[in-house]
């Protein structure tokens, strides 16, 4: 904990504050939980008492000092509960903004630019790496038994090339046809296509928007909260 403290320190933070956040989170960790990162709040006035965000190998922890800074609020998120994360940079400093798969949307503001950066890529790491958690085994399954099946059961392995391209033309024409009667049903007045190339081509900033506006329609009750949740799925890909 004392190396990741060193780096964090380098980010230009208040060591008085890093230290009281920290002194706090040592009866708080569970066991086999690091943190991997803390930022912040600095406001433009003077910030007595600021919050602050953690990032751990197991959640994310908001700390908000209580009772003139006699005690601290903790809220923490288990990973496996975050849908995902967004950073939005203004003039004063940045936002960091997280969101649950039960639709809960928290924000610390005025956090300084590069720490709400390095924070926004730990939380990438770590949702990456539940989406993903055989990512680094996986090469290693290729290279163990590739020659033994090639050389034992060629006819095994001709069968599975031959049926791999058939079962994602089969999948891909199945999902255009339902993506587009539903945009024109819900959304007749939009004429743009909700593809993969439009989303690709939006900037974090218009997909956070893009995932607000959709949620406006749920609350005012425009759409369904299944068709809410397809629409926040496939924008959830590209950030």
């Amino acid at each position: 904990m004392l190396d990741n403290l060193k780096k964090i320190l380098n980010e230009d933070q208040d060591p008085k504050a890093i230290e009281k956040i920290t002194s706090k989170l040592d009866n708080l960790l569970m066991s086999n939980e690091e943190v991997g990162y803390i930022a912040v709040q600095k406001k433009p006035a003077v910030t007595i008492l600021p919050d602050s965000v953690v990032v751990t190998n197991k959640r994310i922890i908001l700390c908000k000092p209580k009772n003139l800074g006699l005690s601290m609020e903790f809220i923490d998120y288990d990973w496996d509960d975050i849908a995902a994360s967004f950073v939005k940079e203004g003039i004063l400093g940045a936002d960091f903004t997280f969101s649950t798969k039960s639709d809960l949307t928290h924000t610390v503001d005025y956090l300084p630019k590069n720490q709400a950066r390095k924070l926004y890529t730990y939380a990438k790491e770590q949702l990456d790496l539940l989406k993903n958690p055989v990512a680094f085994s996986a090469p290693i399954a290729e290279e163990v038994k590739p020659v033994e099946v090639l050389q034992m059961q060629p006819e095994i392995v001709e069968e599975v090339i031959e049926e791999i391209p058939t079962e994602e033309v089969t999948d891909f024409a199945e999902i255009v046809p339902v993506s587009g009667y539903r945009d024109e049903k819900q959304f007749p007045e939009d004429k743009t296509e909700i593809t993969d190339k439009s989303l690709g081509e939006l900037s974090q900033d218009e997909l956070f928007e893009k995932l607000q506006s959709y949620k406006k329609l749920l609350d005012n009750g425009l759409i369904l909260q299944g068709e809410y949740d397809k629409l926040k799925a496939e924008i959830l890909k590209y950030i």
